[in-house]
């Protein structure tokens, strides 16, 4: 029974793999037969047909395939034909650099071809994953200024890609909901998170990038995410300003906490109540 599962954990893995391969331009048997050639190297067509389960009347061609993309090589051995795999780091080193230069002419052109409309959408995001890989990718493209306000669970994702902009001096000032161990500077503590929390059913993240575009989202506890980003004036603006207005809270709290628990009771419970003005 043993046997079994690590054989299925292995079916499953390669299969996902070969799936994950197609995204640089694998073919299917083209990733079996480079799959099998890591393995075990260098192998004749009838030995990666067996180990790869290609059939033998594709694994010719898939071979082709790959010697023609740069991928494999074949070594001649007397009568008979051999093949080598290229380094997975070669490998995707290659595409990588291929990926980004195709990137770049396409920025450019795409760019160009623009009608130069001022009109601004918001485009909404939906999952974790999503809404925290644009907001790296808009933290790495900052220039000057970064306004962030994140929750203890999600800030050690944003963290390194903070310290980069920090290196290119790009001016950061971030509100965190929770205790932290950053060794950045400008982070104002919310002290009251847990209150937050049970309030709004969820962790608010809001970033703002260059004065320029916003990212918002609110991450429930299944971790589901809805968000949304935008280069909308009113919408960066608003966005500006709650962050900025969390900044002059945690400035007076910091220095008067004592005075305000007095004054509005634990939790600032009275202070946050917008539809009452009324004091302990």
């Amino acid at each position: 029974m043993a046997s079994n599962g690590i054989l299925t954990t292995m079916v499953v893995n390669i299969k996902e793999l070969t799936a994950r391969l197609a995204g640089i331009g694998l073919a299917e048997y083209e990733s079996r037969a480079y799959i099998s050639l890591l393995k075990t190297n260098p192998a004749t067509p009838y030995e990666l047909a067996r180990s790869s389960g290609v059939p033998s009347s594709k694994i010719y061609e898939a071979l082709n395939r790959l010697v023609e993309k740069g991928i494999a090589s074949a070594v001649e051995e007397g009568s008979r034909k051999r093949y080598v795999p290229i380094d997975p780091g070669e490998l995707l080193g290659r595409y990588r650099a291929s990926m980004n230069s195709l990137v770049d002419s396409l920025s450019d052109d795409l760019a160009g071809i623009g009608s130069g409309s001022d009109v601004s959408y918001i485009w909404n995001i939906t999952g974790r994953d999503y809404l925290f890989d644009k907001a790296i990718r808009m933290i790495s493209s900052a220039e000057k200024t970064l306004l962030l306000s994140v929750w203890k669970d999600d800030f050690p994702l944003l963290d390194p890609a903070l310290k980069e902009a920090v290196k290119r001096k790009v001016r950061l000032a971030v509100v965190h909901f929770g205790q932290h161990d950053s060794s950045l500077k400008q982070i104002f503590t919310h002290p009251i998170e847990d209150t937050l929390f049970r309030e709004k059913g969820g962790r608010v993240l809001a970033l703002v990038s260059d004065s320029r575009e916003v990212l918002i989202g609110t991450i429930f506890g299944d971790n589901r995410a809805e968000g949304a980003w935008s280069a909308n004036r009113g919408f960066v603006t608003v966005t500006e300003d709650y962050i900025k207005h969390d900044i002059y809270i945690m400035k007076i709290v910091g220095r008067f906490d004592r005075q305000l628990i007095k004054k509005f009771g634990d939790k600032y419970a009275r202070l946050r109540d917008v539809y009452r003005d009324e004091e302990e």
